[in-house]
């Protein structure tokens, strides 16, 4: 029942993080789009931009002001709770999913023998060092040199990716450097971003003029959030691709996706300029096939002791299997935290484990992501046994 109901926290805490995150990701996409295509000719001095649009069935007008509108209106809408739900949704999750069962997500013992408490307090670590080091940077003289600024924000994410990546496993490196990437943004707008524009609506409640350098500072923290984004949605999905997370240089895969994705967030924020916009998705495209080909399986070794890989019998790898897997991947799992088989793979039998001997054999010889932390020490020699016997497989079937 404790496994069950775990099951049911994870998933409609999930449900709501995603929920609440479409809401803020899409506030921050649309805002974005709407600054980017203000009719800004021809207009009253107190007007910054105006536009029309049309959607479900009915058209809208918007308008821009310069600075503030003489007088506030009696209902003004503030975005800021789908920002804070959402880091607030995240951090259960990690907890749920992480935290709760560490030694099962945070511990990889063939990168290093921390304990789960220790890997525990390294995640919550790395999540306050990066909003120290990142509001350090910004209210420093950098602040005025963007690309600099931005230079130096990338190197911090490079040290924190490398660094995660030595002491935990893949998949909760990847999810801490997202977690920290997420905690920066939503501090953004909780410490910067809503005072500014507290600032702004006092600023015009008493007829005085508002504090330029506030708004500056919001602005540039709502820039930095923009093209956090796409690497943060790579993040959330990446733990269903192990070729990324499981990679020996994968903190290396992390950041070059990242700047894949903050390309082509640059392509949205420009594409509406005249002249040829396109070009940020050429060195998108260029490091996402890079990508592909690094990561691509190598050539697995069969052990010497194995002449013919078809002498691998299948009752041979059963054993292996329900040694070393079945305990999560059966019908009724009895490792701790499961109710069903992850995926709904189940190889407590020859038939479902001939069924699905192509995902046995990347998960156990590919990527090497299963067991999960190889908490049941699973072998070399078993490892090239299963390759031995998918490829006895493979060759029958020629």
């Amino acid at each position: 029942m404790e496994a069950h109901l775990h099951m049911w926290l994870s998933l409609l805490v999930r449900w709501s993080h995603f929920i609440v995150g479409i809401a803020w990701i899409g506030a921050s996409f649309y805002f974005n789009w709407l600054e980017n295509h203000l009719r800004r000719q021809n207009q009253p001095d107190d007007t910054a931009g105006d536009l029309w649009a049309i959607h479900g069935g009915g058209f809208y007008y918007l308008k821009k002001f310069s600075v503030a509108p003489a007088e506030l209106p009696a209902s003004l809408h503030w975005f800021k709770w789908e920002a804070y739900a959402t880091w607030l949704s995240g951090m259960a999750l990690l907890i749920i999913v992480f935290y709760w069962n560490a030694q099962t997500y945070m511990l990889n013992p063939e990168v290093s023998g921390v304990t789960s408490t220790t890997a525990i307090a390294i995640g919550i670590l790395s999540l306050l060092t990066s909003w120290i080091v990142y509001d350090l940077l910004c209210c420093s003289k950098l602040s005025k040199q963007e690309g600099l600024l931005a230079g130096f924000i990338f190197a911090w994410f490079v040290i924190l990716a490398w660094a995660l990546s030595t002491w935990l496993s893949g998949r909760a490196a990847y999810i801490h450097v997202g977690a920290a990437i997420g905690t920066i943004m939503v501090a953004n707008v909780f410490r910067v971003i809503i005072p500014a524009q507290k600032d702004l609506v006092a600023a015009v409640s008493q007829k005085r003029t508002p504090d330029a350098s506030k708004g500056q500072g919001a602005l540039q923290r709502s820039k930095h959030n923009n093209y956090l984004t796409l690497p943060v949605l790579f993040i959330m999905i990446s733990s269903h691709y192990p070729a990324t997370y499981n990679h020996p240089q994968n903190w290396l895969v992390l950041l070059l996706f990242s700047l894949a994705a903050i390309a082509v967030r640059h392509y949205f924020n420009i594409r509406h300029l005249p002249g040829f916009r396109a070009w940020p998705l050429i060195p998108a495209l260029l490091l996402l096939i890079g990508l592909v080909i690094v990561t691509a399986p190598v050539t697995v070794q069969i052990s010497q002791d194995r002449t013919s890989a078809a002498i691998v019998q299948i009752g041979e790898i059963q054993t292996v299997i329900e040694q070393r897997c079945s305990q999560c991947h059966s019908a009724a799992p009895s490792f701790q935290g499961f109710t069903s088989a992850p995926l709904g793979i189940e190889l407590d039998s020859q038939e479902k484990l001939l069924q699905h001997a192509e995902k046995v054999y990347q998960a156990v010889v590919l990527t090497r992501t299963m067991p999960l932390a190889n908490l049941t020490q699973m072998t070399d020699r078993e490892r090239s046994l299963v390759a031995s016997w998918y490829e006895g497989l493979r060759a029958q079937h020629r």
